[in-house]
């Protein structure tokens, strides 16, 4: 008998970043009070769903996302390095000015000389590779059911991209992956056969954040306070 499983890519909830740090890896980043309502938010939409294994992200807001959905279905997350932030060397800048930012800092060009790679931070190929290789794991411990991993928009969209076999150049605007959205994909045994996306929280995301060009996570793409 086919054994078909759902792994859903998790995106973290709003994080409390008021000086619009572009935080990428570091420690002491949390969600804000409408980041935590938003993890409520997808705990409340699938916590009655047959989801039976439940990983994430090593960061501070990645945890938090998953504890709603962790108490809701009685999980214990598995703590996943692979699914961790992409690396960036623009990590601890203030990204208050968005794209000005860079244009007024001469000195951090020469990290801009690929954006196909990109030069600024992890190449995406690697990334994919981490991430799928995370996801395997998942479908493995959920063979039959359903898995969370909660991970963050570029690694996500990455990996979306390697199991769409798209390119990965693409332009940072058109990420379809907003806060807590649900990246899903769907395997028949170990066969990807389609991929799927919700916003469980959509309607939680102010208006005048979804097409700001940059985000504090990861690397220079839409920014989140």
């Amino acid at each position: 008998m086919t054994a078909k499983t759902m792994v859903h890519l998790l995106r973290h909830g709003e994080v409390h970043n008021p000086e619009g740090i572009l935080y990428g890896r570091r420690d002491g980043f949390h969600l804000s009070e409408l980041g935590r309502r938003m993890a409520q938010r997808v705990a409340d939409v699938i916590g009655d769903r047959d989801v039976v294994h439940l990983r994430s992200s090593p960061l501070e807001r990645a945890r938090e996302t998953a504890a709603p959905l962790a108490a809701a279905r009685g999980l214990e997350p598995v703590i996943d390095p692979r699914v961790i932030e992409s690396s960036n060397k623009f990590e601890g800048i203030d990204f208050g000015e968005g794209a000005m930012t860079l244009l007024k800092r001469p000195h951090l060009w020469r990290y801009l000389y690929n954006p196909f790679k990109p030069s600024w931070g992890e190449p995406y190929r690697e990334m994919a590779a981490r991430m799928m290789a995370a996801v395997e794991d998942a479908r493995d411990a959920a063979r039959g059911h359903e898995a969370v991993v909660v991970s963050h928009q570029l690694p996500i969209w990455t990996t979306r991209l390697a199991a769409e076999n798209r390119s990965f150049v693409h332009d940072p605007r058109s990420r379809e992956c907003t806060l807590c959205s649900l990246t899903t994909l769907h395997f028949e045994d170990d066969r990807l056969v389609r991929l799927t996306y919700s916003e469980p929280a959509g309607d939680l995301i102010p208006v005048k954040d979804r097409g700001a060009p940059f985000s504090a996570g990861g690397a220079p793409e839409e920014k989140r306070p």
